[in-house]
């Protein structure tokens, strides 16, 4: 009875099942379809969902960055807050000392009549200075340019027959400087005039003559190499002898006033070039004449009534 049955059923599913196995098929088909509908569909929305993670990995980037900025604003923020604070106390001791000024100003309105009187009496002192300074301009301008007339006379009378490199002419301030050489003034270790030198000598004394109101200081100079003879002890004495013979020729042979005169001596010292070189011993063995103001036409110079217009 049970294989009866069992039969029965196996007939029965048979019966209904066997119909269907084509509709079956299309099911699947039908599914697989929707599979790789479903599929594609997932791929696409994973690629969407990997885009939308890279744009929120870009977003939370861009995230920390503004947070770095807000940081560094509110650092740059609490720094010009600083700063502020710091002008306002400069800004209040301003006026703190503005405070003081105004009351200095006070104190000064109060000031005695006395003490008025010795401002103007300051203010009085200063102007006469201003008027000493240009006093002593117009005195100095007035010297130089009486020394510059005189040093292109001296250089127009001693222009004829005499070397360049015998005689040097310079104007300094208010001083005429003439260098002459040894060669040309000295016999060769003595102190006596050739005469060459009376000849310049006449030149110079004529343009002295013409400015009586000027002094002349004769200055000898000689080299290092010593110097010991019956005539002379060393080349202290042989600078001073031969500015001595240069003042006597002035004096006695042009008329020179002695009382314009002055005779020097500076040995070996005061060098215008090294003594290790015959061009250095040669350029320092000169005679030096000053033409220069005397000090009472100077203070002359500085009197009020003469100076120029």
């Amino acid at each position: 009875m049970n294989q009866y049955i069992k039969f029965c059923l196996f007939f029965l599913i048979g019966t209904v099942l066997l119909p269907s196995c084509g509709s079956l098929k299309n099911q699947i088909a039908t599914l697989e379809t929707d599979l790789a509908s479903a599929n594609t569909t997932l791929d696409k929305y994973g690629k969407t969902i990997s885009d939308y993670t890279e744009k929120l990995n870009v977003c939370e980037q861009d995230k920390e960055r503004l947070r770095g900025q807000l940081r560094s604003a509110e650092s740059n923020l609490d720094l010009r807050q600083e700063q502020i604070d710091d002008l306002k106390d400069q800004i209040q001791d301003i006026r703190n000392q503005r405070d003081k000024q105004v009351e200095q100003v006070g104190d000064l309105t109060v000031l005695s009549q006395s003490a008025n009187e010795n401002i103007k009496e300051t203010l009085s002192q200063l102007e006469g200075k201003d008027e000493y300074i240009q006093l002593l301009q117009n005195a100095k301008s007035k010297a130089d340019s009486i020394n510059l007339a005189l040093a292109v006379n001296l250089k127009s009378v001693l222009a004829g027959g005499i070397q360049d490199n015998d005689v040097e002419i310079k104007v300094d301030k208010t001083v005429v400087f003439i260098n002459l050489s040894d060669k040309m003034l000295y016999q060769s270790g003595s102190s006596n005039l050739t005469p060459r030198a009376n000849e310049v000598l006449g030149k110079i004394a004529t343009i002295v003559q013409s400015k009586p109101d000027l002094e002349v200081m004769v200055e000898g100079y000689t080299d290092n190499d010593p110097i010991r003879s019956s005539c002379f002890e060393d080349n202290w004495d042989l600078s001073v002898k031969r500015a001595t013979s240069v003042v006597r020729a002035l004096q006695t042979k042009y008329g020179v006033d002695p009382n314009r005169l002055i005779a020097a001596g500076r040995g070996e010292w005061n060098a215008l070039a090294r003594n290790d070189t015959p061009e250095g011993k040669s350029a320092n063995r000169r005679t030096r004449i000053i033409i220069l103001p005397k000090i009472d036409q100077f203070y002359d110079l500085l009197n009020p009534a003469n100076v120029p217009e």
